[in-house]
């Protein structure tokens, strides 16, 4: 049986109002979820596989809430990964290898990639930006106070949580899909966080 440990950051974005109300188990804001996860490995391996370094990214158009299903998903993975670290990314995003993937593949009947394209990548908190190809394109920056205009720096711990237990949210400056899948979103929510996944 093939073995999966990965450790790195995640940035997250979708067309939820801040905070996201799918990170406790309640339906998104306008009724559907288009979502975005860039996963940026700094250490791990599939099986003999090494990940370290690498990045890649699922993005997602739900009609409905995710648990809903039916989803559409565009996969895209570093440009600088081998055949078998992209076999390996197929195997995670077709949830054959437990973490988040195991529990949500089912929600994306419909897959397109993983395409290959150039990642630049910027980890830097909830100023954190990524930039994938034409395909995608992250920028966070703090929420403000709507009455002071001060940053604020709000987050949130989820012990049971699937993506990640621990992150900080963020406003999307940009966010923006283009391909297979498409939408654009500034102005909503967006989290960084660590993770550290390993199953099955």
């Amino acid at each position: 049986m093939a073995e999966m440990q990965l450790k790195g950051t995640v940035l997250i974005s979708c067309n939820c109002d801040y905070g996201c109300p799918c990170n406790f188990n309640a339906l998104p804001t306008t009724g559907d979820c288009k979502g975005h996860w860039t996963w940026c490995v700094d250490s791990g391996r599939i099986d003999d596989v090494a990940m370290d370094g690498l990045n890649f990214s699922l993005c997602v158009d739900w009609p409905g809430a995710i648990h809903e299903g039916d989803g559409e998903a565009l996969v895209l993975v570093d440009d600088r990964a081998d055949d078998a670290q992209r076999a390996a990314v197929s195997r995670l995003i077709a949830g054959e290898l437990g973490g988040p993937w195991g529990v949500l593949a089912w929600t994306w009947p419909t897959l397109h990639g993983p395409i290959p394209v150039p990642y630049e990548v910027d980890i830097a908190g909830v100023r954190s930006r990524v930039k994938a190809g034409d395909k995608l394109e992250l920028e966070m920056e703090p929420i403000t106070n709507a009455v002071t205009g001060a940053e604020i720096t709000p987050g949130a711990v989820l012990p049971q949580g699937l993506v990640f237990k621990q992150g900080d949210f963020a406003s999307s400056k940009t966010f923006r899909v283009n391909g297979e899948v498409e939408f654009e979103h500034p102005g909503k929510y967006t989290a960084v966080a660590p993770f550290e996944y390993s199953g099955p």
